[in-house]
């Protein structure tokens, strides 16, 4: 069970590097809407997404496995179902990101860079939620 612990948080932190950076190049591919730099940050936004979204999987498969391993003790945690909430939360912002990649590489964005430097902030949120939520476990 230890080992898939460190293989969750691995891919965890893994798939946070590309929530982290993917919504960082947004903030610069709104400014350069055509062009080589355009063209330079889609391919760049493409494969990143390509490259984290298996994380973003791996993260849930393994999460999943220690849930089910020790399920008797995890039903009862109020703390689990309010991760598993903010996770969800994650997952339908990596989907929103590769919605994103696409609206770009289409050329069909319409927000500025000022919105993408919000919007960047969001993983930071829901990582400080989850590791409140699992190291203190208030409820």
């Amino acid at each position: 069970m230890e080992w898939i612990k460190v293989f969750h948080i691995v891919m965890l932190v893994s798939w946070f590097a590309g929530l982290f950076y993917l919504p960082r190049l947004f903030v610069n591919h709104a400014e350069f809407t055509d062009g080589p730099v355009h063209e330079r940050l889609c391919i760049m936004e493409r494969k990143l997404y390509r490259f984290v979204s298996p994380m973003m999987w791996l993260t849930l498969v393994s999460g999943s496995l220690l849930v089910w391993m020790g399920w008797d003790y995890f039903i009862h945690e109020g703390w689990l179902y309010a991760k598993l909430s903010v996770f969800s939360l994650l997952v339908w912002y990596h989907f929103h990101c590769g919605h994103l990649v696409r609206v770009f590489a289409q050329g069909d964005n319409r927000r500025t860079h000022v919105f993408y430097r919000w919007f960047n902030e969001a993983p930071v949120f829901g990582l400080i939620a989850i590791v409140i939520l699992v190291v203190v476990r208030p409820f």
